[in-house]
């Protein structure tokens, strides 16, 4: 028999209809159904199945992974980049160059001077992050965008450095950087 208190027992009795015991038999109810797929598809008007979670509320389907803008893999690209425009931010430096048509693109630099590699991989992750949810939305179509981490970047919380993240490009668009720096001579004294 079981152990539960009597009061329980009925109230779960009236709340299912029927005791604990009785339930294993049937379990999953039959309104529940085998488990499947996560979402229901609907009929289409051409006859084609049409999976609801992929519709928007205007039908179009929504992005795909592969809207992520592309990833700069050739140093030549990177110090092209460097003659662009820069935007520098408390956490981070943004450089925007033209690319001549080959799409929007995305480049991260952290030195060893921010930390060690765990260090370093973690502000990556972050800035990829930042990267993939606001270049799609505002970054300068054919145009190659960098971040290059700073010291300060790594402490900073992630709503500030999206917020950053969105000014710098806005910036960008409107084709207002930074100067340039000026290549440090080293020293006074030094090479004499």
């Amino acid at each position: 028999m079981h152990s539960c208190p009597p009061s329980l027992l009925q109230g779960l009795v009236a709340e299912h209809g029927r005791r604990p015991a009785d339930r294993k038999a049937d379990w999953p109810p039959a309104a529940i159904g085998p488990p499947g797929p996560l979402s229901e598809e609907i009929a289409r008007p051409d006859g084609r199945a049409e999976n609801k979670k992929t519709l928007s509320p205007l039908g179009a389907k929504p992005p795909t992974v592969t809207d992520k803008p592309a990833v700069i893999r050739k140093r030549a690209d990177f110090l092209a980049a460097n003659r662009g425009l820069r935007v520098a931010r408390p956490g981070f430096v943004l450089l925007a160059h033209p690319n001549g048509g080959k799409g929007m693109r995305y480049g991260i630099t952290v030195t060893k001077k921010i930390g060690n590699a765990v260090a370093r991989n973690r502000m990556k992750r972050r800035f990829r992050e930042l990267l993939w949810e606001a270049l799609p939305l505002a970054g300068l179509p054919d145009h190659d965008h960098i971040l290059i981490g700073r010291e300060g970047g790594i402490e900073r919380d992630f709503a500030l450095l999206r917020e950053e993240l969105a000014i710098a490009l806005q910036r960008a668009a409107e084709g207002k950087g930074d100067p340039r720096r000026r290549p440090s001579r080293g020293p006074k004294g030094a090479g004499r």
